[in-house]
């Protein structure tokens, strides 16, 4: 709803409320999609379109994706960024798991977490490994990927560069992971979970409790008793619990410098000193400088 919103507002329609849809949505959607907008700084307390905003309606994504592209710019790693933002669209189709071989598939999968990172840097050693191998279909057969859904990405990265590149956007890499993780933490700080004293995670903002998804490369350090104190996700899936999906662990400060406007320092440092946990427990990932 948030990139239907921001495509009409881009149009020079603001009164998304009183807007002649065909099948007009619920009125709550709309205004979540308005709060998520604002929150993004893609609109200001007056409903109205920001600069921000504009350059964000150039991209047919949704808007955090389009704000972490953005980010990117700043950070110098636009073309890791949009390498997970391609991976991310198609959806939670890269992977399988046969049930016969599920371990190996499982292996396959963690091995590109090395390194650390999380889901999104995971992602993208994923499609960087498949690039190195010339798009292999073998490849992705030795390695529990889904060929089609690469290709699929390799496609929606293929439109995004051409679409960086007309808005003059400068498609660079890092080598440093902290760069790409604070550039993701920029479009999706409003997906934000902390660590809680009972070592559940509960989300930052409204302080519901969100689990790990199994799947996530993040379940592994979990099960080994590795607990990163703030992550932000991609989105949550409704099951018997709520799971997060695309994990990335950040720093906490981190949400200072990219959504000072949303955190503020005071409430930040509040539910760190409330997290007293064990001693390998609760740390934010260490940086990579």
């Amino acid at each position: 709803m948030g990139n239907v919103v921001l495509m009409l507002m881009s149009l020079g329609i603001n009164n998304i409320l009183q807007f002649d849809f065909m099948d007009k949505p619920p009125t709550e959607a709309i205004m979540q999609a308005l709060q998520q907008l604002y929150a993004l700084a893609a609109i200001n307390e007056r409903g109205e379109l920001t600069k921000l905003g504009r350059r964000m309606a150039e991209f047919p994504l949704e808007p955090m994706h389009s704000k972490a592209l953005l980010a990117s710019e700043k950070y110098k790693c636009v073309d890791d960024v949009i390498t997970i933002l391609a991976m991310l669209t198609v959806g939670n189709s890269i992977f399988y798991r046969p049930k016969d071989r599920a371990v190996h598939a499982d292996n396959a999968r963690f091995n590109f977490a090395r390194g650390g990172g999380g889901d999104h840097l995971a992602l993208l050693r994923c499609y960087q490994q498949w690039e190195e191998s010339n798009f292999s279909t073998q490849w992705c057969y030795e390695n529990f990927v889904q060929i089609r859904s690469m290709k699929k990405a390799r496609d929606i990265r293929e439109q995004l560069t051409g679409l960086c590149e007309r808005v003059e956007i400068e498609s660079v890499s890092s080598v440093d992971i902290d760069d790409i993780r604070k550039a993701i933490t920029a479009g999706f700080f409003f997906n934000c979970a902390s660590l809680t004293r009972s070592q559940d995670y509960q989300t930052l903002k409204h302080a519901h409790t969100v689990y790990i998804h199994p799947s996530s490369v993040l379940a592994k350090d979990q099960r080994e008793g590795v607990l990163h104190s703030h992550l932000v996700y991609h989105e949550l899936a409704f099951t018997s619990k709520e799971y997060m999906r695309s994990i990335t662990p950040i720093q906490p400060q981190w949400l200072l410098e990219v959504a000072q406007h949303y955190y503020d320092a005071a409430s930040i440092q509040d539910l760190s000193q409330k997290k007293k946990v064990p001693k390998a427990v609760g740390k934010a990932p260490e940086t990579n400088r």
